[in-house]
Order: C-alpha cells, then sequence, then structure tokens
C-alpha cells in the first residue's frame, strides 16, 4: 500500500471520507496548474479540503504557505469549519482561508502604507438619522451611498435617487470594476439610470478630490490590490514568496480583477488549483468571467482538467434531467453528469390556471410537510417572496428567509399607496395632497398647490378649498369633484378594492405609465409592486387592516434573517442564493416567459446575443440541481388577466419525453424518460367506490365535478370550468379528489 493510499483509507476510517477515482487525482495533483470541474453535488469542498489535508500531513506543507480563496464570508467559513471537522489532529495548522477581498484588501493596507497615503473606506450602511446629523453639522457624510445621492442631487438639480435606481447604480459601478473597462467605455455598460456613467465620473473624481484623503469602497480594494500588484515588484514578490499553494473555489464567480488577482500571485511557481462548474456561472450581472474557465488553458497550457461528474445528491429521475437541460448551453465544457443513487425521485410540472393561484397551491402542497423533510420554494424575483411570505404565515408555516428584500415597504409605489389611503380618510391636508397631486388624474399644477399649501389647513375639503379659493380650469372642477367623491367612498370599501380604485379610478396607473416614459423607470417591475400590494390586500376588510398588515409583515421579514433556522421550516429563496444548498424537495415558482428567461434575456437572445440567454440557462440548471428527491415546476397560464407563456425552459424539460399534459388541469406531467416508479405509472390497487362514472366529487383546486370515467391510468371529471383528466396515482396518494355527500343521478 502507498503512502496515498494509506492517507486515503486512514481519513475512511477516522471521517468516513471515501473519495472516488477522479477526487483522489485532484487530492494528489499538488504541483503545476490545475482546473477542477465539480458538478452539482459532486463533492468539490471535500476533495479541496482533502487536498489541503494532504498537502500539510503527507507532502509537509507549512499551513501557512497554502493560501485557499472563495468569494463569500460564509464560504470562507464553512471551508474552515470543514477542514477542522476532517482533520481534528491538525486544529494548530493555521491555513490561509479568506475571502479574495479580504485577501486583497490586506495589499492594499500594505501598497499605501509604503506610499504614506491615507485612505478611508466608505462601505457599510448608514443610519439616515446620522446621515442627517452629520449635513446639519455641515460635515461631508463619508459613506459611498450618500455620497453618490448628493452628487445626483448636484448633477440633477435636486433630483432623488430611488431604492432601485441605486441598486443599479451601484450594481453598474461594480460591474464596471470587476471588468476593468476603461473610462472610455463606461458608458457601454448597462444600466436604467440615464448618464450613470457621468455620475461614476464625478463620483470617481469626489473620491480623489472631494476630501483630504482617498476614499476607497468595496470594489476599489480590488482594483486598487490588482493596479498594486501590477505596478511594485516588491509587494508582487513578497506575497508570492508568502504562499507556495493556491486554491480557489467557486471560480465561475470570479471576475477579470479577480482573475488577474489570482494569476499574478501564482505566476511564480504554478502551483494554482482552480475549483470550478462554467454551469452554475449565475453572476454576469455584476462581473463574473465563465469565459476566463474556457480559456483556461490558454492562460496555462500545461494545466490538468479533471471532471468531477458524479452527483452524490439527487436522484438519478433529477439528475438526467438537469444534465439534459443545460445541455442547451453551447459555451461550455462537455460534461455528462450522473449518479449512482437509487432510483425513486420524481420531477413533476404544474400548470396553474392563474397566477393568483400559485401561493395558495404551494401553501396547501407544503402544509402537513413531514419532519425531517427540507423543503425550499425557489424564484427569480424578491417580490414573489413576499407573497409567499403572507401566505404561508396566514396558514401557520414555518419559513426561514434566505435573502428578503426590505426595501419593499420603502418603495415609493408603497408609500404613495399609503398617502392614497390617508387622504380617504382625511381630505383637509394640503401637505398629504402635496405627496400625491402629481400622480392624482385631477390635472393640480405646481402654481395651484402652492397656493393651496399658502391657505393652509382649514375645516373644509383641499378638494373645495381648490374650488372656492384657487383659480382652475372648468375640467378641472369637474375633476376635483370626482375625486373628492371617490376619496369618500374609499372609506366603506375593502383593502383590494381601495388600492383598484386608486390605480384605476383616481388615475395612479396612468401617472405611473407616465413616469416611466419620462425617466426610464421600469413600468413591470413598478405595477408589479401594486399587484403585489393587491395579494397582500386580498381578504382584507379596511385599509386601516391593510396598513397593520403591511406592518406586520414588514417586520416580519426584518426578523427573519436573526431568527433561529427551523430545520423543519420551508426555505424560501432566490435561485442565486440558493447556490450550495440542497433540499429534499425542491419548488420552483414563477415559471413565465419574461420572468425566466427575462424580457431582456429574450431581446438580446432575438437579436443573435446569447450570453445572458445562456446565463438564465445556468440559473435554471442551478434551482433544479438544488433537488434531492423531488422537483416540482409550476407555472401559470394567466397574470392579471393577461395570457402568459410558461417559461421555454419548462417547455424544454416538457419535452425531454413523452409528457402528459392537460394544460387547464394544473396535472403533473412525468415524461417517461425520467425512470419514474413503477408505481407513477399506473395505480396498483382497487379504486375507491367514489370514483365511479357518475359519482359527484371535489378537487382541491378546481372544485365539485361529475366523474367521467375512472381507471388505473386516468381520472376524467368534468368541472364548471371544462373537463379535466387528471392522473389516477397523483390523486389518490396527494389525496386531491374527496367524494362529496350526494349521489348525482
Amino acid at each position: 500500500m502507498t503512502s496515498h493510499d494509506r492517507f486515503f483509507e486512514r481519513k475512511r476510517r477516522e471521517a468516513g471520507v471515501q473519495l472516488n477515482g477522479v477526487q483522489k487525482q485532484a487530492v494528489l495533483h499538488t504541483e503545476g496548474p490545475l482546473l477542477l470541474l465539480a458538478s452539482p453535488g459532486s463533492g468539490k469542498t471535500t476533495t479541496l479540503m482533502m487536498r489541503t489535508g494532504y498537502l500539510i500531513a503527507e507532502r509537509g506543507v507549512n499551513p501557512a504557505r497554502i493560501k485557499a480563496v472563495t468569494f463569500s464570508r460564509a464560504s470562507a467559513r464553512d471551508m474552515s469549519e470543514r477542514f477542522a471537522a476532517l482533520f481534528p489532529e491538525l486544529a494548530g495548522a493555521r491555513v490561509g482561508f479568506s475571502t479574495i477581498h479580504s485577501f486583497a484588501f490586506e495589499v492594499v493596507r500594505a501598497y499605501y502604507r509604503a506610499r504614506g497615503e491615507a485612505y478611508q473606506l466608505i462601505e457599510g450602511e448608514i443610519e439616515q438619522e446620522q446621515e442627517d446629523e452629520l449635513r446639519a453639522a455641515d460635515l461631508p457624510v463619508l459613506h459611498k451611498k450618500p455620497i453618490l445621492r448628493q452628487l445626483y442631487r448636484t448633477m440633477t438639480g435636486g433630483g432623488s435617487l430611488t431604492e432601485d435606481q441605486m441598486e443599479d447604480l451601484t450594481t453598474y459601478i461594480s460591474y464596471i470594476k470587476n471588468k476593468m473597462l476603461p473610462e472610455n467605455r463606461w458608458s457601454e455598460a448597462k444600466c436604467e439610470l440615464k448618464d450613470a456613467d457621468k455620475l461614476l465620473r464625478a463620483y470617481e473624481r469626489y473620491k480623489r478630490e472631494g476630501t483630504d484623503r482617498l476614499l476607497l469602497d468595496f470594489d476599489d480594494m480590488l482594483t486598487v490590490c490588482h493596479l498594486a500588484l501590477s505596478e511594485d515588484p516588491r509587494l508582487l514578490r513578497r506575497y508570492q514568496q508568502r504562499y507556495d499553494y493556491l486554491m480557489t473555489d467557486e471560480s465561475q464567480d470570479t471576475s477579470l480583477v479577480q482573475f488577474g488577482i489570482v494569476g499574478l500571485l501564482a505566476a511564480a511557481h504554478g502551483n494554482l488549483c482552480v475549483v470550478a462548474d462554467d454551469d452554475q456561472s449565475i453572476y454576469g450581472w455584476r462581473g463574473a468571467e465563465p469565459g476566463y474557465l474556457l480559456d483556461f488553458r490558454s492562460h496555462y497550457p500545461k494545466a490538468e482538467l479533471l471532471k468531477m461528474e458524479r452527483n452524490y445528491r439527487s436522484a438519478p429521475e433529477i439528475v438526467q434531467t438537469a444534465a439534459r437541460f443545460i445541455r442547451r448551453n453551447k459555451n461550455r465544457y462537455d460534461k455528462a453528469m450522473y449518479t449512482q443513487n437509487p432510483a425513486g425521485g420524481r420531477v413533476s410540472l404544474r400548470m396553474l390556471a392563474d397566477y393568483k393561484a400559485q401561493a395558495k397551491y404551494v401553501t396547501t402542497a407544503l402544509a402537513g410537510t413531514p419532519t425531517g423533510v427540507t423543503t425550499a420554494v425557489l424564484y427569480r424575483n424578491h417580490t414573489s417572496a413576499l407573497v409567499l411570505v403572507n401566505a404561508l404565515d396566514r396558514a401557520g408555516i414555518a419559513f426561514n428567509l434566505k435573502d428578503g428584500d426590505k426595501r419593499f415597504f420603502s418603495h415609493w409605489v408603497v408609500e404613495d399607496v399609503l398617502n392614497f389611503m390617508r387622504m380617504a380618510y382625511t381630505d383637509r391636508r394640503p401637505d398629504l395632497l402635496e405627496k400625491i397631486y402629481p400622480k392624482l388624474a385631477g390635472y393640480i399644477t405646481r402654481e395651484q398647490m402652492s397656493a393651496l399649501l399658502r391657505i393652509g389647513p382649514g375645516a373644509s375639503s383641499v378638494f373645495d378649498t381648490l374650488i372656492e379659493r384657487v383659480p382652475l380650469k372648468e375640467y378641472q372642477v369637474k375633476q376635483l369633484r370626482e375625486n373628492k367623491d371617490t376619496f369618500g367612498r374609499m372609506q366603506a370599501m375593502s383593502a383590494r378594492q381601495a388600492i383598484r380604485t386608486i390605480r384605476y379610478n383616481l388615475g395612479y396607473e396612468r401617472a405611473i405609465e407616465r413616469l416611466c416614459e419620462r425617466f426610464g423607470f421600469r413600468q413591470e417591475m413598478l405595477l408589479g409592486v401594486l399587484n403585489t400590494l393587491e395579494d397582500i390586500a386580498d381578504g382584507l376588510e379596511s385599509m386601516t387592516d391593510f396598513a397593520e398588515r403591511l406592518k406586520y409583515l414588514e417586520t416580519l421579514l426584518r426578523s427573519a434573517k436573526s431568527r433561529s433556522r427551523d430545520p423543519d421550516a420551508v426555505t424560501l429563496s432566490t435561485f442565486h442564493s440558493a447556490k450550495g444548498l440542497e433540499f429534499d424537495r425542491v419548488y420552483m415558482i414563477d415559471l413565465a416567459e419574461g420572468v425566466i428567461p427575462s424580457n431582456d434575456d429574450i431581446k438580446k437572445y432575438d437579436k443573435g446575443d446569447a450570453a445572458d440567454m445562456e446565463e438564465a440557462v445556468r440559473l435554471f440548471y442551478v434551482g433544479m440541481t438544488r433537488a434531492k428527491r423531488q422537483l416540482e415546476l409550476v407555472a401559470y397560464q394567466k397574470k392579471d388577466g393577461a395570457a402568459v407563456k410558461e417559461s421555454r425552459f419548462m417547455t424544454a424539460v416538457r419535452s425531454f419525453g413523452a409528457a402528459e399534459r392537460d394544460a387547464d388541469a394544473g396535472a403533473i406531467a412525468r415524461p417517461a424518460t425520467f425512470v419514474a416508479r413503477p408505481a407513477e405509472a399506473s395505480w396498483e390497487g382497487e379504486l375507491p367506490g367514489y370514483l365511479k362514472a357518475g359519482t359527484r366529487v371535489s378537487h382541491r383546486t378546481f372544485g365539485p365535478g361529475i366523474v367521467l370515467s375512472a381507471d388505473a391510468e386516468a381520472i376524467r371529471v368534468s368541472f364548471a370550468e371544462g373537463d379535466k383528466k387528471l392522473l389516477t396515482q397523483v390523486c389518490l396518494e396527494m389525496g386531491l379528489l374527496k367524494p362529496a355527500k350526494k349521489r348525482v343521478t
């Protein structure tokens, strides 16, 4: 038995680690460059930790001379904990597990210290009160977002950035820095904010010249680190000589500037192990560069390339489906993910009649989840989470929120709707009307509003005051009287009726359209906020109930991350944030064209640019490969009264085999190529008596109906909305059909 065999056998006995052939090759390949392509669930972290332990325990390498870099603090912490668990005998070994940013900051500190140059970090959040205090004292607010807001106000003559615009702007800046785009190409990068490149120039100038010291943000840590290592040979040599072995994890998420830093460090010895999966590169929008992986051998001609293709996580039905799906992409390494896990998994497709049925369906499906079964609901957009949180909370189903977007509650559309509602309860406040008058179908001018403010509040309605004391056009008088009447009637309305009245009777939705045309806001996103508010309002008797519910949900989301993680609770997560996680059951929802892939992806693809579409494919693939035993894809036919096409990705999965499909029924389709359990194909027992032809039944989704026919394969039922063909096995397993009390004669 060789020394490596003894090493592997010892770790098998001590820690239960049993590596396959490719994993062992990766552990033993210590000298020279290595690209390790790791399919989902292939044990990459274990392999990387075993390689680290092998270097120390068998090759005698000083732990301090090993640098293992990942791209999030959570991943760095996980690597450190996994290494300690696998190698408790090396508890004192100080391996350099860190994020790329923490390493870069170390270099930046050394660089500026040597130059004697003062600098200050401007990252992190700042409370509004702190910002107000600094401004009141006429002191500069040296934080990234306040600086950008102030520069935007100066550039636009008083304009203000919304939270969505701020997110677009900061993503745009990160993209440019990570791509190392020169200034003459800044305008090429996409940003919803008009003249973002001009604002970035002002921002960079302020960071250099606006104070007595250089200001650095999070992205500058990388660009300055790369600049320092490129321009200062002594500094580069210092760090090259510190580490003999470099390893990078999750390298498909690495940007050009990050690759550049790692490449400079590895140039002296070439002992670089890059662990990645090009099929899981999903951060192109913030500068990730998967193309670098595809060109790896052009940078390192002598590199070894190993493929870890065996999936230890998922059932064959899921692995086969996902492996076939990812082959839609052309710009990738040819990998053949497989598994030796036993069959018995399930891939299901569900088509719902309407978007509003989705949260209800998912909530019903999650009710009564057995203890010990982990479940996740994955989605593309944060607004989906809020609708689910609302539904799950009402149903009393515990959930863990992976990455809630608390900004929803401070969104200006939400505040507008609440101000309209406040106006319904008190229409005597000019200051309240001032907040909404440009979005109200009253055609009130700025001058007329100023005149009303000068008059001030009184005993009369602001609409009466306008009509009686402010010069108006004739058409305005009629409109303002109608507005007053509408606001008065809103007090007796349900919350959902009130929101629809604001949208359609008081002109708010038309105002949204005008704002989108003028300022370039995304109308689809703003209408989505309104639709979400309607979903939350559904079933609430009054506007007061609605305001209280919003406040409650905001508190719920704010506390979601601080609550202890319940292993039996449902996990709600975006596709992006679910990467690296695994669950017994996964529901992927909102699978509609325009959502995934997005409308932008589709437009670019139609013009011949496939890059964004390929990333959307990878994102869908990441979602699929989170599932261990059950994967369900959920779509709907209508949303807000308009027809919706299911995602082309769901259509592709459907096409992999002879999928059984009923477009209206929401039946679960199981393509024959999924190697499903025999029991999935037919019902082997005796059919219950209530499934005889002519019997009255009730379906969980479609309501009352009459059985037309039933056998071991399918049940045909006549419902109010038409005849449906349902799979017998599914109906009986999930209890979808129940007998009614009376028999139809």
